[in-house]
């Protein structure tokens, strides 16, 4: 009886005042993630030697390859237009890096707060931490830790040596070296912060309605993003790519410098801190660039102050109202999409079908996954949808040559945006079945349907937009049948190429521990499967680009030099195409067959 009777307010103060101060409890986290590091990383240098060696040495080369290509790119501007401290250059790098640093921005805010809402709601972790005497806004911050970590590391990979770069072709002094880290992180935080309280107040407010606020939001996404491409692509009567041309689209590109934006206060202090500090005591560039650092810094703590007292306030209430909302009654009738996909599917076996039928509605009943695919492909679609601008211009042969680039770059960066969707979606296919793997497991189905399901359903899926979108461009470009025809051949090669190393991978390597996605797709794995993407992409386009450009040239140029003539032209072209058919053959059968031989081993 005596076990049974509740605690008295004084016993309930006398607990409370036992439990670990909130410095305590910070010390507590952080020693608990410093020992889960050492852990696995002990794990990967004794079980994972080859793999870790290969990705940090693709990365590595990828990030070199990257140094290489600013360092050029920052001295063809130094040389041509006027080194630092001028008002040309100043000008010139205002324009890069705000529009770089804005890009980065926004794509860190939703980033963040999708990856945030994958580790802090449906997590079983989370659901422990709760149960022990944590505090709400300590619990918050621990897994915002971990979103901030996983959406960020891009932006370093990125911007750290474009910025090296930078510093290395101005000849920049020692402050800037030592602001670059610091301008970073603190630039970095903020979007993040964003994202994260932007997650928390939807799932506070909106529990019930997120899907169709993360598609409002989406949707207005696009629309402003529609508008400004719209303005940015309007050219007037002036004279193309002249210097008219320049100056009026410098003019268009003024949203990415409000004096608002953290892209602005990075790119200020960037362009401050390279100059040389003159013989005038009233200029003084490291201090200019110390102030910008001193707001980014204070605004990256506003919004972490700000952060805390939201995941304090309101993350439990927002956690019980999304776990204990009322279960939709199922529909007992097949909705249309998913009449439509059996009617498309219907060359295939019925397993194999049933298995991609049941991918497809857990990609269209998950927002997160459907929001980013319509976000990136919708603001490729507007983007595709404008470039018919250059066909005013087209019986110039700079403008010809500037229309094949251009119609490679969008091949290019179709692949890039379908490797990141096939990193970061397809590859967890296989260990997010986790526990409830052992269903698919006793079912009358051969372990290689379900394998080859998931390899169709990434193939076709995403061939059927990619090509959509490619196609798009073409006609909008106005380019040859032979163009056309080269191009949906690289994007089937693509399509087919992603989709088998993500699939083979993805079993080779799977994760049933972990239940986020990001996560799963941030790993050894995802990382390897990024990296060998983007360098397989590189590959495949440019075999076919470079022959199908002089070849194009070859026929509209007055006087072609002797080794460009049509014939041997086409022998290079044919020989391209030969070469990424067998590079494709190579990416798609050897990880898919390494996947089904671990797929067959595994023991669930």
């Amino acid at each position: 009886m005596t076990d049974r009777t509740p605690p008295t307010d004084a016993q309930l103060i006398e607990l409370c005042s036992k439990l670990p101060s909130h410095d305590r409890e910070g010390q507590i986290f952080w020693r608990l993630r410093l020992q889960m590091g050492q852990s696995h990383l002990r794990y990967l240098l004794t079980n994972a030697r080859l793999r870790t060696a290969l990705v940090v040495g693709l990365s590595l080369f990828f990030w070199f390859g990257l140094f290489a290509l600013f360092y050029k790119g920052f001295d063809f501007v130094i040389k041509y237009v006027e080194s630092p401290g001028s008002r040309y250059h100043s000008e010139t790098m205002l324009f890069v890096f705000p529009l770089f640093f804005l890009s980065l921005q926004v794509m860190l805010i939703f980033s963040s707060g999708i990856i945030l809402y994958g580790g802090l709601y449906p997590s079983r972790e989370t659901a422990f931490l709760m149960t022990l005497p944590v505090r709400d806004e300590r619990l918050v911050f621990y897994r915002f830790q971990e979103s901030l970590v996983f959406s960020s590391w891009g932006f370093f990979l990125l911007a750290s040596p474009m910025l090296l770069a930078y510093g290395l072709v101005a000849k920049a002094p020692w402050y800037y070296y030592a602001y670059m880290l610091p301008l970073m992180a603190s630039f970095a935080y903020i979007p993040c912060t964003i994202g994260a309280i932007c997650c928390l107040l939807l799932i506070y407010r909106l529990p019930n309605l997120r899907r169709i606020a993360v598609g409002v939001a989406a949707l207005g996404i696009i629309v402003v993003a529609y508008q400004s491409i719209w303005n940015t692509l309007e050219f007037s009567e002036t004279e193309f790519l002249g210097n008219s041309w320049f100056k009026d689209t410098l003019k268009r590109f003024r949203f990415a410098r409000g004096e608002w934006l953290p892209s602005t206060w990075l790119s200020n202090a960037l362009i401050c801190a390279v100059r040389q500090s003159p013989n005038n005591p009233r200029d003084l560039p490291w201090l200019e660039a110390g102030k910008y650092l001193v707001v980014l810094v204070s605004n990256a703590l506003v919004l972490h102050l700000a952060f805390m007292w939201l995941g304090k306030r309101c993350f439990r209430t927002s956690y019980w109202e999304l776990h204990s909302r009322r279960a939709k009654k199922p529909k007992l009738t097949l909705a249309w999409v998913d009449r439509a996909a059996a009617f498309l599917l219907r060359p295939f076996p019925v397993q194999t079908k049933l298995l991609i039928m049941k991918d497809l509605r857990l990609f269209r009943r998950d927002p997160v996954q459907w929001s980013q695919f319509l976000i990136f492909f919708g603001l490729l679609l507007l983007y595709f949808a404008n470039v018919d601008r250059f066909r005013q211009h087209k019986s110039d042969i700079n403008v010809l040559t500037w229309v094949n680039i251009v119609s490679f770059l969008n091949l290019a960066v179709v692949g890039l945006i379908l490797s990141t969707f096939t990193t970061r979606f397809i590859y967890p296919l296989i260990s997010l079945e986790g526990r409830r793997f052992w269903i698919l497991s006793r079912l009358p189905v051969e372990r290689d349907t379900i394998l080859w399901g998931k390899f169709l359903f990434a193939a076709c899926g995403s061939w059927l937009p990619c090509a959509a979108l490619v196609g798009i461009s073409d006609v909008m470009l106005d380019v040859s049948f032979m163009v056309v025809a080269v191009h949906q051949l690289i994007c089937l090669l693509l399509c087919l190429g992603l989709a088998g190393m993500a699939v083979g991978f993805g079993a080779m390597m799977p994760n049933f521990r972990e239940q986020s996605p990001s996560k799963i797709a941030a790993g050894f794995g995802g990382t390897l499967n990024l990296v060998l993407s983007a360098l397989y992409i590189m590959a495949v386009v440019l075999m076919t680009a470079l022959p199908c450009h002089f070849y194009l040239l070859a026929g509209k140029a007055e006087m072609p030099p002797k080794l460009l003539q049509p014939q041997y032209l086409r022998f290079w072209l044919m020989l391209g195409i030969l070469a990424s058919m067998i590079l494709a053959a190579i990416v798609t059968i050897l990880p898919l067959r390494g996947g089904l031989k671990a797929f067959r081993r595994l023991e669930v």
